[in-house]
């Protein structure tokens, strides 16, 4: 191998395509004068650095790498010979101007502008030192090194015994204990990879912060209808978001149609086969969901971490740090992939989430059923302080703890946190805190049409289709005050908008609901208002649509409109209580509608006529709709103190 080839290998970071590495062509002295830009400065051409995928960091890792290689070897056997920094100058100009036949072209592993931009984002975040010299390099090596003289070994796995008996005691274990769940026999019995890292897709995405009880019912169903990527891919985003309503998280469902549709079309129809294809080339596919898929399906020897493993390993190796800073993260990663078997990497994820779902929760964990107890440092951590509890010797160590060699161990929790004797084991992982969400007041209409043909209809209407909820349909809503100040007049005004002049007095508040998302507590001031029969509405706007009931529960709407709706019906049963307790008088044309006897109306001058053929039922929800009340604080209350029969005449 010449010096020319090793210098590439040697200075060239994880990943870099193979073509890389060819020995670069002799320019200088005895070799061929470099190539001459369009515009007469000479270049080397780095277009396949970009074609590759290679990140600018990469790119300067390897500059920096030859450079300090050529400055061993002496310069005439470097690669490029040239006085002075010639080469080093070039190479890093190219780097940081793309040829122009590399930017019309665009690499396979690039995702959209914005992705990308965040995966860079995200990518430079992960790292301590984010030096822009060509020494990037040489310099996160040397934040590494300290990072780690940071931990001390015993949070670390420090011998191959301990590996192998951990790796055995979980295995066996789960192919004993694991649930029967529908992705796992999705997997199990299909043949065709893409078919199987598509299911495996599909159960990660939904089970991401949703609970496998109420992901069950909505996997299956999803893989009934749509059982290929090709099936999803052909599907519209609004069937989509009609079977995922409920789940929450909507933009999941989005952006696994995105991805079925990039693999379609794009890729022909085959899923990419490694982790780092995976979470290059698939919209919303992130590093987890990258290698569970790549594990499961591909059998690739991946380790995984999502929170089930985060506090599984927090307490095996008694890491009490806050486990979303960097460095903790970094050193649950380093474990999962040095703890994954190569021969089952797909079972051992699976296996060690398992473990964190079902014996190691949050509260109240299982530890005499764990199958790895004899190694969790949580667990002996309990011991010694049980030891101290009970007055063992002084200086006593029968159980080993973390002694750093300097300073205070970085994956330790921090001295003003004290060990709490009652939560045991679930002292770690470390409890962090939350931002609260955020307070948001929105005010919301159910328009109805009570008389519509075909039945009683209700109007909904579509959001953007970006930002909270998109793309679902809901009730007309207008963003409010806390207080209610010109709620109603904003949102009368949004109603007619959409279906035309509305009398203001019809409108009528029901109550509120509160609906928290994430990171927003939504308050929901929800009013009612019916249209009479000669102001129906038929023709609606694009955006906006007339749904009976019984389609409103099978629509893409979200929870939060499932629960408005029911404040409706319940009006009208208490204000039909009302009507039952009030002095009663007869009304003629109830009379004659009803041949059982006169009907119980309220005895107001504003009572108005049912129409012939309608029950003293509808009369009386007429009159509610009319009469009822206009504000929160005339509205009734399901803890309101009225009569459950009505008094006797």
């Amino acid at each position: 191998m010449t010096p020319r080839s090793l210098a590439c290998i040697v200075s060239a970071p994880a990943g870099l395509p193979l073509r890389l590495l060819t020995p670069l062509p002799q320019w200088g002295r005895g070799g061929a004068s470099p190539p001459e830009s369009p515009s007469g400065r000479t270049s080397v051409q780095t277009s396949r650095v970009w074609r590759g995928g290679a990140s600018l960091a990469r790119a300067r890792s390897l500059l920096a790498g030859v450079g300090r290689f050529t400055a061993r070897i002496g310069r005439s056997h470097a690669p490029w010979s040239s006085s002075g920094s010639w080469a080093l100058e070039i190479v890093q100009e190219s780097i940081m101007r793309k040829p122009r036949a590399a930017v019309g072209s665009r690499s396979r592993c690039r995702k959209q502008a914005s992705s990308q931009e965040g995966r860079e984002k995200r990518a430079l975040s992960s790292r301590q030192a984010k030096p822009s010299a060509p020494d990037a390099g040489l310099a996160r090596q040397q934040e590494e090194v300290r990072l780690q003289a940071a931990v001390s070994p015993y949070h670390l796995f420090r011998d191959t015994a301990e590996v192998t008996v951990f790796r055995k005691s979980l295995l066996s274990w789960y192919d004993r204990e694991k649930r029967d769940l529908p992705w796992r026999r999705q997997v199990e019995g299909e043949v065709d990879l893409d078919r199987r890292a598509y299911a495996v897709w599909v159960s990660e995405v939904m089970l991401q912060q949703t609970q496998v009880a109420t992901v069950i019912d909505y996997y299956t169903r999803w893989m009934q209808k749509w059982p290929t990527l090709q099936d999803l891919a052909s599907a519209s985003l609004e069937e989509v978001n009609q079977l995922w309503a409920g789940l929450g998280y909507y933009s999941r469902g989005r952006r696994l149609q995105e991805g079925a549709r990039k693999v379609v079309e794009e890729l022909g129809g085959h899923m990419p086969r490694t982790a780092e294809t995976l979470q290059c080339l698939l919209p919303g596919v992130g590093r987890y969901t990258a290698r569970a898929i790549a594990s499961i399906a591909f059998g690739q020897a991946t380790g995984v971490v999502d929170g089930n493993v985060v506090r599984v390993l927090c307490r095996v190796r008694a890491i009490g740090a806050d486990p979303r800073s960097t460095l903790v993260s970094q050193q649950l990663w380093s474990l999962a992939q040095q703890l994954v078997e190569p021969a089952r990497p797909g079972d051992f994820n699976q296996a060690a989430m398992e473990l964190g779902a079902t014996v190691c929760t949050p509260q109240r964990p299982l530890c005499s059923q764990c199958p790895v107890q004899s190694l969790c440092r949580a667990r002996q951590r309990v011991e010694r302080e049980q030891l101290s509890a009970s007055r063992s010797p002084p200086g006593s160590r029968d159980v080993e703890e973390c002694a750093p060699s300097t300073g205070q161990c970085q994956l330790c929790a921090p001295p003003t946190e004290p060990w709490d004797q009652t939560l045991g084991v679930a002292n770690f992982p470390r409890k962090v805190s939350r931002r609260p969400p955020r307070e948001e007041c929105s005010a919301t209409c159910v328009l109805e049409q009570p008389r519509a043909l075909g039945g009683a209809q209700i109007l909904l209407v579509q959001r953007p289709n970006s930002g909270l909820l998109a793309g679902l349909w809901e009730f007309p809503s207008v963003t409010a005050e806390p207080s209610g100040q010109h709620q109603r007049k904003a949102l009368l005004r949004e109603l007619q908008s959409w279906v035309g002049p509305l009398p203001a007095t019809r409108l009528r508040h029901l109550g509120q609901v509160v609906h928290t998302f994430s990171h927003i507590k939504l308050t929901y001031q929800v009013y009612g208002l019916a249209l009479e029969e000669q102001t129906q509405v038929t023709i609606v706007p694009p955006g906006a649509r007339w749904l009976t009931r019984e389609e409103f529960h099978t629509a893409a709407v979200s929870t939060a409109m499932k629960k408005a709706l029911p404040l409706l019906s319940s009006l009208y049963f208490l204000c039909f209580l009302h009507v039952l307790s009030e002095p009663v008088t007869t009304c003629s044309v109830c009379t004659r509608a009803n041949s059982q006897g006169p009907a119980r109306v309220p005895k107001d001058p504003r009572c108005p006529p049912c129409p012939d053929g309608k029950s003293p039922a509808q009369a009386s929800k007429s009159w509610i709709v009319s009469f009822g009340p206009t504000s929160p604080a005339d509205a009734p209350s399901l803890n309101s103190a009225m009569p459950l029969e009505a008094p006797t005449p």
